[in-house]
């Protein structure tokens, strides 16, 4: 290993381990998880021409080949809990995001309009939900979001929009977005590391030495920047989406594709190394 990526990597896992102690998980639970992901990543990448055998992956991973062996058998037998887990997640976060981002369900200022739960002028919950294609029923989400605090439903019978981004309400829903988020910010940076092209967005603006009372005024402020730029951004996600929302989608010329884009801020004391 070199002394750069050494460095790298100490830098990358430093607040993961501080926040693993924080929370009482002890190396070994760490080593064993460490070797089944090395062994799902050694498998995914392997070429396909060739079978992956219990030595290939054992040279790959430097994992003797009896524990590679009982790994195979682990994650055949695994459910994929990831995708499933993140769905209902997703689902939520999608319906807040189109309902502050579409043109259709914001009023004239700009904000995002009160909701009838049903209604026939396409600008109720049920036609939010055809737009964010959610194919789910109403009052499933609908309890969902309000049991994140991003919904109430006001005095007219209307939902109303309390936050223009959706938050999970407990613990375990927010340790879903966390790993989204950082794994494919994560994954971007090191796509640009490895030199391929075009290269994806990963910048970040720092200044060190900073005034904590000048900061203390300029962090709402960068909050607003980031809400408003996501919001222009997903607008500009959904225009095609919104205007064939009642005609079949088109046929895709290649794969489908998923994206992340995402916005984030940190401080801490200047002396404080990453």
């Amino acid at each position: 290993m070199t002394p750069e990526l050494s460095l790298m990597l100490r830098r990358l896992l430093k607040p993961l381990i501080a926040t693993l102690i924080k929370r009482g998980v002890g190396y070994i639970a760490m080593r064993d998880l460490l070797k089944q992901v090395y062994i799902e990543e050694a498998l995914r990448c392997h070429d396909e021409q060739t079978p992956a055998t219990d030595s290939t992956l054992s040279v790959m991973t430097g994992i003797n080949r009896r524990e590679v062996k009982r790994l195979r058998a682990d994650i055949k037998t695994s459910p994929g809990e990831e995708k499933s887990a993140m769905t209902g997640v997703n689902m939520a976060a999608r319906v807040v995001a189109t309902w502050s981002s579409a043109a259709q369900f914001r009023d004239e200022t700009g904000a995002p309009r009160p909701l009838a739960v049903h209604g026939a002028d396409g600008k109720d919950f049920d036609s939010l939900l055809r737009v964010a294609k959610v194919d789910v029923r109403a009052r499933t989400i609908i309890g969902e979001l309000e049991r994140a605090g991003a919904v109430k439903m006001g005095d007219d019978d209307r939902l109303l929009l309390l936050r223009n981004s959706y938050t999970p309400s407990i613990p375990e829903e927010k340790m879903l977005f966390l790993s989204a988020n950082v794994g494919d910010h994560l994954r971007a940076a090191l796509s640009n590391l490895e030199g391929n092209t075009p290269p994806f967005t990963e910048r970040a603006l720092f200044q060190n030495r900073l005034s904590g009372e000048w900061l203390e005024g300029l962090r709402s402020h960068f909050a607003r920047m980031a809400e408003q730029f996501l919001r222009d951004a997903n607008e500009a996600l959904l225009k095609e989406s919104v205007a064939g929302t009642d005609s079949p989608p088109p046929a895709l010329s290649a794969a489908p594709k998923r994206m992340r884009l995402g916005v984030y801020y940190y401080e801490t004391d200047a002396d404080d190394a990453p």
